[in-house]
Protein backbone atom coordinates (compact mmCIF):
# COMPACT_ATOMS: atom_id res chain seq x y z
CA UNK A 1 0.00 0.00 0.00
CA UNK A 2 1.71 3.43 -1.22
CA UNK A 3 1.31 6.29 1.05
CA UNK A 4 1.38 4.61 4.24
CA UNK A 5 2.88 8.00 6.32
CA UNK A 6 0.26 9.93 4.98
CA UNK A 7 -2.28 7.53 5.80
CA UNK A 8 -1.26 7.65 9.37
CA UNK A 9 -1.35 11.20 9.74
CA UNK A 10 -5.05 11.53 8.46
CA UNK A 11 -5.94 8.23 10.75
CA UNK A 12 -3.86 10.26 13.84
CA UNK A 13 -5.85 13.27 13.01
CA UNK A 14 -9.40 11.27 13.05
CA UNK A 15 -8.71 9.12 16.29
CA UNK A 16 -8.06 13.08 18.47
CA UNK A 17 -11.00 14.24 16.32
CA UNK A 18 -13.55 11.61 17.40
CA UNK A 19 -12.08 11.62 20.74
CA UNK A 20 -13.13 15.19 21.16
CA UNK A 21 -16.29 14.19 19.86
CA UNK A 22 -17.35 11.58 21.78
CA UNK A 23 -15.48 13.19 25.13
CA UNK A 24 -19.09 15.30 24.98
CA UNK A 25 -21.23 11.91 24.25
CA UNK A 26 -22.17 10.91 27.89
CA UNK A 27 -22.89 14.34 29.40
CA UNK A 28 -24.48 16.85 27.09
CA UNK A 29 -27.89 15.70 27.50
CA UNK A 30 -27.80 15.80 31.10
CA UNK A 31 -26.36 19.29 30.87
CA UNK A 32 -29.01 20.81 28.66
CA UNK A 33 -31.54 18.92 31.12
CA UNK A 34 -29.79 20.92 34.09
CA UNK A 35 -30.57 23.47 32.05
CA UNK A 36 -34.35 23.19 32.06
CA UNK A 37 -34.31 20.98 28.53
CA UNK A 38 -37.15 18.79 27.66
CA UNK A 39 -35.86 15.20 25.52
CA UNK A 40 -37.03 16.84 22.48
CA UNK A 41 -35.21 19.88 22.86
CA UNK A 42 -32.15 17.93 23.58
CA UNK A 43 -32.85 16.44 20.40
CA UNK A 44 -32.78 20.09 18.80
CA UNK A 45 -29.57 20.30 20.21
CA UNK A 46 -28.44 17.66 18.91
CA UNK A 47 -29.89 18.35 15.54
CA UNK A 48 -28.85 21.51 15.59
CA UNK A 49 -24.76 20.34 14.37
CA UNK A 50 -26.33 17.65 11.93
CA UNK A 51 -28.74 20.40 10.27
CA UNK A 52 -25.39 22.72 9.20
CA UNK A 53 -23.24 20.17 8.42
CA UNK A 54 -26.15 19.35 5.68
CA UNK A 55 -26.21 22.97 4.40
CA UNK A 56 -22.06 23.07 4.42
CA UNK A 57 -20.61 19.13 4.22
CA UNK A 58 -21.32 19.58 0.27
CA UNK A 59 -19.67 23.12 -0.21
CA UNK A 60 -16.81 22.03 1.65
CA UNK A 61 -16.39 18.99 -0.08
CA UNK A 62 -16.49 20.90 -3.41
CA UNK A 63 -13.71 23.42 -2.16
CA UNK A 64 -11.49 20.53 -1.20
CA UNK A 65 -11.62 19.16 -4.66
CA UNK A 66 -10.50 23.02 -5.86
CA UNK A 67 -8.57 24.50 -3.42
CA UNK A 68 -6.91 21.48 -1.70
CA UNK A 69 -7.82 19.09 1.21
CA UNK A 70 -5.27 20.51 3.75
CA UNK A 71 -6.73 24.47 4.17
CA UNK A 72 -10.29 23.07 4.19
CA UNK A 73 -9.16 20.51 6.60
CA UNK A 74 -7.47 23.58 8.97
CA UNK A 75 -10.81 25.57 8.41
CA UNK A 76 -12.80 22.61 9.63
CA UNK A 77 -10.83 22.17 12.66
CA UNK A 78 -10.66 25.89 13.61
CA UNK A 79 -14.53 25.64 14.05
CA UNK A 80 -14.84 22.33 15.77
CA UNK A 81 -12.11 23.64 18.45
CA UNK A 82 -14.53 27.16 18.80
CA UNK A 83 -17.52 25.21 19.31
CA UNK A 84 -15.62 22.87 22.47
CA UNK A 85 -14.69 26.39 23.79
CA UNK A 86 -18.10 27.67 23.59
CA UNK A 87 -19.41 24.45 25.23
CA UNK A 88 -17.22 24.75 28.11
CA UNK A 89 -18.08 28.50 28.49
CA UNK A 90 -21.83 27.48 28.39
CA UNK A 91 -24.30 28.81 31.34
CA UNK A 92 -27.63 28.21 29.59
CA UNK A 93 -29.75 26.61 26.48
CA UNK A 94 -28.57 29.67 23.93
CA UNK A 95 -25.01 28.68 24.75
CA UNK A 96 -25.21 25.20 23.91
CA UNK A 97 -26.87 25.54 20.74
CA UNK A 98 -24.97 28.15 19.75
CA UNK A 99 -21.62 25.06 20.58
CA UNK A 100 -23.11 22.94 18.42
CA UNK A 101 -24.23 25.26 15.69
CA UNK A 102 -19.89 26.61 15.52
CA UNK A 103 -19.34 23.80 15.25
CA UNK A 104 -21.27 22.16 12.46
CA UNK A 105 -21.16 25.45 10.55
CA UNK A 106 -17.96 24.60 8.65
CA UNK A 107 -16.76 21.52 10.76
CA UNK A 108 -16.73 19.02 7.73
CA UNK A 109 -13.58 17.03 9.25
CA UNK A 110 -14.53 13.74 8.56
CA UNK A 111 -15.93 14.73 5.34
CA UNK A 112 -12.29 15.89 4.25
CA UNK A 113 -10.87 13.57 5.82
CA UNK A 114 -12.31 10.76 3.60
CA UNK A 115 -11.54 12.69 0.63
CA UNK A 116 -8.10 12.36 1.70
CA UNK A 117 -8.63 8.50 2.30
CA UNK A 118 -10.00 8.36 -1.41
CA UNK A 119 -7.05 10.75 -3.07
CA UNK A 120 -4.29 7.80 -1.49
CA UNK A 121 -6.33 4.41 -2.22
CA UNK A 122 -6.72 2.69 -5.48
CA UNK A 123 -10.98 1.55 -5.45
CA UNK A 124 -9.83 -2.00 -4.90
CA UNK A 125 -8.22 -0.77 -1.34
CA UNK A 126 -11.02 2.13 -0.59
CA UNK A 127 -12.80 -0.60 1.35
CA UNK A 128 -9.94 -1.85 3.71
CA UNK A 129 -8.70 1.80 3.54
CA UNK A 130 -12.07 2.96 5.02
CA UNK A 131 -12.48 -0.08 7.84
CA UNK A 132 -8.66 1.29 9.16
CA UNK A 133 -10.63 4.58 8.94
CA UNK A 134 -12.78 2.64 10.81
CA UNK A 135 -10.04 1.80 13.51
CA UNK A 136 -9.30 5.16 14.47
CA UNK A 137 -12.73 5.83 15.02
CA UNK A 138 -13.05 3.01 16.88
CA UNK A 139 -10.26 4.20 19.25
CA UNK A 140 -11.66 7.81 19.93
CA UNK A 141 -14.70 5.82 20.86
CA UNK A 142 -13.20 3.94 23.12
CA UNK A 143 -11.04 6.40 25.00
CA UNK A 144 -13.77 9.56 24.61
CA UNK A 145 -16.76 8.47 25.97
CA UNK A 146 -14.96 6.78 29.38
CA UNK A 147 -12.82 9.60 29.98
CA UNK A 148 -15.62 12.25 29.40
CA UNK A 149 -18.10 10.35 31.33
CA UNK A 150 -15.58 10.20 34.48
CA UNK A 151 -15.21 14.06 34.13
CA UNK A 152 -18.43 14.94 33.92
CA UNK A 153 -18.98 13.36 37.52
CA UNK A 154 -16.96 16.47 38.55
CA UNK A 155 -17.66 19.21 35.89
CA UNK A 156 -19.27 19.37 32.41
CA UNK A 157 -16.43 21.95 31.56
CA UNK A 158 -13.60 19.80 31.85
CA UNK A 159 -13.80 17.40 29.18
CA UNK A 160 -15.85 20.07 26.77
CA UNK A 161 -12.00 21.73 27.53
CA UNK A 162 -10.40 18.56 27.03
CA UNK A 163 -12.22 18.04 23.64
CA UNK A 164 -10.96 21.91 22.37
CA UNK A 165 -7.55 20.63 23.11
CA UNK A 166 -7.32 17.84 21.68
CA UNK A 167 -9.00 19.81 18.55
CA UNK A 168 -5.71 21.98 18.83
CA UNK A 169 -4.09 19.42 18.29
CA UNK A 170 -5.37 18.09 15.36
CA UNK A 171 -4.72 21.57 14.05
CA UNK A 172 -0.58 21.53 14.60
CA UNK A 173 -0.90 17.94 13.12
CA UNK A 174 -2.63 18.64 9.83
CA UNK A 175 -0.13 22.21 9.42
CA UNK A 176 3.26 20.33 10.19
CA UNK A 177 2.66 17.15 9.13
CA UNK A 178 -0.25 16.53 6.36
CA UNK A 179 0.93 17.28 2.90
CA UNK A 180 -1.22 18.13 0.10
CA UNK A 181 -3.03 15.02 -1.63
CA UNK A 182 -5.63 16.55 -4.33
CA UNK A 183 -4.43 18.53 -7.10
CA UNK A 184 -6.09 22.08 -6.94
CA UNK A 185 -8.61 23.14 -9.80
CA UNK A 186 -9.38 25.81 -10.67
CA UNK A 187 -12.04 27.75 -9.17
CA UNK A 188 -15.22 27.61 -11.64
CA UNK A 189 -17.40 30.88 -12.84
CA UNK A 190 -20.37 29.42 -11.19
CA UNK A 191 -21.58 30.04 -7.48
CA UNK A 192 -21.27 27.32 -4.88
CA UNK A 193 -24.82 26.35 -4.25
CA UNK A 194 -26.07 26.75 0.06
CA UNK A 195 -27.44 22.88 -0.88
CA UNK A 196 -26.41 21.49 -3.91
CA UNK A 197 -29.81 19.27 -4.62
CA UNK A 198 -28.60 18.77 -8.33
CA UNK A 199 -25.38 17.30 -6.92
CA UNK A 200 -26.97 15.42 -4.43
CA UNK A 201 -30.21 14.48 -7.08
CA UNK A 202 -27.84 13.32 -10.14
CA UNK A 203 -25.83 11.17 -7.10
CA UNK A 204 -28.77 9.43 -6.09
CA UNK A 205 -30.36 8.95 -9.75
CA UNK A 206 -27.28 6.77 -10.58
CA UNK A 207 -26.85 3.37 -10.70
CA UNK A 208 -25.34 1.76 -8.06
CA UNK A 209 -24.61 4.66 -6.28
CA UNK A 210 -28.44 6.21 -5.29
CA UNK A 211 -29.12 2.53 -4.22
CA UNK A 212 -26.28 2.75 -1.86
CA UNK A 213 -26.74 6.23 -0.72
CA UNK A 214 -29.85 5.24 0.41
CA UNK A 215 -28.84 2.41 2.59
CA UNK A 216 -26.47 4.96 4.14
CA UNK A 217 -29.15 7.11 4.63
CA UNK A 218 -31.23 4.95 6.47
CA UNK A 219 -28.71 3.33 8.26
CA UNK A 220 -27.34 6.83 9.51
CA UNK A 221 -31.04 7.06 10.47
CA UNK A 222 -31.56 4.11 12.63
CA UNK A 223 -27.44 4.91 13.78
CA UNK A 224 -28.79 8.25 15.24
CA UNK A 225 -32.14 7.22 17.02
CA UNK A 226 -29.38 5.33 19.64
CA UNK A 227 -26.72 7.37 19.63
CA UNK A 228 -29.36 10.61 20.53
CA UNK A 229 -31.60 8.71 22.66
CA UNK A 230 -29.05 6.38 24.26
CA UNK A 231 -27.96 8.51 27.55
CA UNK A 232 -31.37 9.30 28.24
CA UNK A 233 -32.71 6.14 27.88
CA UNK A 234 -30.04 4.71 30.22
CA UNK A 235 -30.70 6.96 33.04
CA UNK A 236 -34.49 6.72 32.66
CA UNK A 237 -34.86 3.09 32.30
CA UNK A 238 -32.01 1.88 34.62
CA UNK A 239 -30.89 5.12 36.32
CA UNK A 240 -27.42 4.91 34.88
CA UNK A 241 -24.69 7.47 35.66
CA UNK A 242 -22.37 9.49 33.09
CA UNK A 243 -19.38 7.17 34.09
CA UNK A 244 -21.81 3.81 33.33
CA UNK A 245 -22.63 5.06 30.01
CA UNK A 246 -19.65 6.24 29.18
CA UNK A 247 -17.96 2.70 29.72
CA UNK A 248 -20.97 1.07 27.62
CA UNK A 249 -19.89 3.60 24.83
CA UNK A 250 -16.55 2.97 25.06
CA UNK A 251 -17.20 -0.94 24.94
CA UNK A 252 -18.90 -0.07 21.19
CA UNK A 253 -15.40 1.61 20.47
CA UNK A 254 -13.40 -1.58 21.90
CA UNK A 255 -15.44 -3.72 19.68
CA UNK A 256 -15.07 -1.63 16.46
CA UNK A 257 -11.27 -1.91 17.30
CA UNK A 258 -11.61 -5.73 16.80
CA UNK A 259 -13.90 -6.16 13.90
CA UNK A 260 -12.31 -3.28 11.88
CA UNK A 261 -8.40 -4.00 13.30
CA UNK A 262 -8.23 -7.15 13.40
CA UNK A 263 -11.16 -9.33 12.00
CA UNK A 264 -12.07 -7.10 8.66
CA UNK A 265 -9.36 -8.01 7.07
CA UNK A 266 -9.44 -11.70 7.41
CA UNK A 267 -13.65 -11.76 6.84
CA UNK A 268 -12.82 -10.35 3.23
CA UNK A 269 -10.72 -13.02 2.47
CA UNK A 270 -13.62 -15.43 3.07
CA UNK A 271 -17.28 -13.23 2.68
CA UNK A 272 -17.64 -10.68 -0.44
CA UNK A 273 -17.75 -7.23 0.57
CA UNK A 274 -21.52 -7.19 -0.53
CA UNK A 275 -22.22 -10.21 1.87
CA UNK A 276 -20.47 -7.89 4.89
CA UNK A 277 -22.21 -5.48 4.37
CA UNK A 278 -25.62 -7.24 4.53
CA UNK A 279 -24.49 -9.03 7.42
CA UNK A 280 -23.88 -5.82 9.23
CA UNK A 281 -26.71 -4.48 8.16
CA UNK A 282 -28.85 -7.77 9.60
CA UNK A 283 -26.64 -7.27 13.27
CA UNK A 284 -27.42 -3.69 13.56
CA UNK A 285 -31.51 -4.15 12.89
CA UNK A 286 -31.14 -6.73 15.73
CA UNK A 287 -28.85 -4.42 18.11
CA UNK A 288 -31.75 -2.04 17.51
CA UNK A 289 -34.94 -3.81 18.31
CA UNK A 290 -33.41 -5.16 22.02
CA UNK A 291 -32.19 -1.97 22.75
CA UNK A 292 -35.33 -0.68 24.29
CA UNK A 293 -36.11 -3.63 26.03
CA UNK A 294 -33.07 -3.97 28.25
CA UNK A 295 -34.65 -4.11 31.80
CA UNK A 296 -31.16 -4.89 33.22
CA UNK A 297 -27.36 -4.03 32.35
CA UNK A 298 -26.74 -7.67 31.10
CA UNK A 299 -29.32 -7.00 28.53
CA UNK A 300 -28.48 -3.67 27.13
CA UNK A 301 -24.65 -5.18 26.86
CA UNK A 302 -26.11 -7.52 24.79
CA UNK A 303 -28.05 -5.32 22.35
CA UNK A 304 -24.77 -3.19 22.54
CA UNK A 305 -23.13 -5.79 21.38
CA UNK A 306 -25.21 -6.68 18.28
CA UNK A 307 -25.30 -2.74 17.52
CA UNK A 308 -21.74 -2.88 17.86
CA UNK A 309 -20.58 -5.76 15.53
CA UNK A 310 -23.25 -4.48 12.81
CA UNK A 311 -22.06 -0.95 13.08
CA UNK A 312 -18.43 -2.53 12.64
CA UNK A 313 -19.22 -4.34 9.20
CA UNK A 314 -21.45 -2.25 7.51
CA UNK A 315 -20.09 1.31 7.20
CA UNK A 316 -16.80 0.69 6.01
CA UNK A 317 -18.36 -1.79 3.41
CA UNK A 318 -21.29 1.01 2.32
CA UNK A 319 -18.75 3.83 2.41
CA UNK A 320 -16.11 1.66 0.29
CA UNK A 321 -19.22 0.89 -2.19
CA UNK A 322 -20.10 4.33 -2.59
CA UNK A 323 -16.28 5.54 -2.86
CA UNK A 324 -15.76 2.86 -6.01
CA UNK A 325 -18.78 3.62 -7.91
CA UNK A 326 -17.88 7.25 -8.66
CA UNK A 327 -14.90 8.36 -10.60
CA UNK A 328 -11.43 9.59 -8.99
CA UNK A 329 -12.43 13.48 -9.89
CA UNK A 330 -15.48 12.62 -7.80
CA UNK A 331 -14.53 11.27 -4.92
CA UNK A 332 -14.90 14.84 -2.79
CA UNK A 333 -17.96 15.82 -4.00
CA UNK A 334 -19.60 12.19 -3.12
CA UNK A 335 -18.06 12.70 0.32
CA UNK A 336 -19.78 15.59 0.89
CA UNK A 337 -23.09 14.19 -0.42
CA UNK A 338 -21.96 11.36 1.64
CA UNK A 339 -21.61 13.86 4.60
CA UNK A 340 -24.65 15.76 3.53
CA UNK A 341 -27.30 12.86 3.49
CA UNK A 342 -25.74 11.76 7.27
CA UNK A 343 -26.34 14.97 8.44
CA UNK A 344 -30.16 14.85 7.28
CA UNK A 345 -30.50 11.31 8.82
CA UNK A 346 -29.14 12.56 12.25
CA UNK A 347 -31.72 15.64 12.46
CA UNK A 348 -33.97 13.05 12.31
CA UNK A 349 -32.33 10.44 14.33
CA UNK A 350 -32.41 13.11 17.59
CA UNK A 351 -35.91 14.35 17.28
CA UNK A 352 -37.17 11.02 16.57
CA UNK A 353 -35.83 9.99 19.45
CA UNK A 354 -36.47 12.78 22.00
CA UNK A 355 -40.30 12.54 20.89
CA UNK A 356 -40.68 8.82 21.75
CA UNK A 357 -38.92 9.36 25.41
CA UNK A 358 -41.16 12.80 25.46
CA UNK A 359 -44.74 10.84 24.39
CA UNK A 360 -44.67 7.53 23.56
CA UNK A 361 -42.98 4.15 25.13
CA UNK A 362 -39.44 3.60 24.75
CA UNK A 363 -40.30 0.05 23.19
CA UNK A 364 -40.76 2.56 20.03
CA UNK A 365 -37.25 3.23 19.85
CA UNK A 366 -36.50 -0.54 18.82
CA UNK A 367 -39.06 -0.48 16.26
CA UNK A 368 -38.26 3.22 15.13
CA UNK A 369 -34.68 2.26 14.65
CA UNK A 370 -35.08 -1.23 13.42
CA UNK A 371 -37.86 -0.40 11.36
CA UNK A 372 -35.01 1.83 9.27
CA UNK A 373 -32.97 -1.01 9.13
CA UNK A 374 -35.26 -2.91 7.24
CA UNK A 375 -35.92 -0.24 4.84
CA UNK A 376 -32.00 -0.04 4.41
CA UNK A 377 -32.20 -3.89 3.72
CA UNK A 378 -34.90 -3.22 0.78
CA UNK A 379 -32.52 -1.10 -1.26
CA UNK A 380 -29.77 -3.24 -0.90
CA UNK A 381 -31.73 -6.28 -2.28
CA UNK A 382 -32.84 -3.69 -4.72
CA UNK A 383 -29.32 -3.14 -5.37
CA UNK A 384 -28.66 -6.88 -5.96
CA UNK A 385 -31.50 -7.64 -7.57
CA UNK A 386 -30.95 -4.97 -10.48
CA UNK A 387 -27.54 -5.77 -10.59
CA UNK A 388 -28.26 -9.65 -11.27
CA UNK A 389 -30.89 -8.58 -13.65
CA UNK A 390 -28.06 -6.25 -15.42
CA UNK A 391 -25.81 -9.31 -16.10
Amino acid sequence: MKHKKEILIILLIQITEVLGFSLILPFLPFMAQDFGATPFLVGLILTSFSLLQFITAPIMGRLSDRFGRRPLLIVSQVSTAAGFLILGFAKSLPMLFLSRIVDGAIGSNFTIGQAVLSDLSTKKERSRIFGIGGIAFGFGFLVGPVLGGALAKSSYSLPAFLAAGISLVTILMTLFFLPETSAKKKLQKNRLKIVDWSSIKAFLITFPTGLILAQLFFYLWAQAIFQGSFSLFARKQLNLGTDKIGYLLGYVGLINIFIRGWLLGKLINFLSEEKLRFWGMILLAVGLFLFPLARNFKNLLLSMTFFALGNSLARPFLTGAISRSVSDSKQGEVMGVVSSLGSLARIFGPISGGVILTSLPVFWLGIGGGGLMIIALFFYLREKHALKFQS
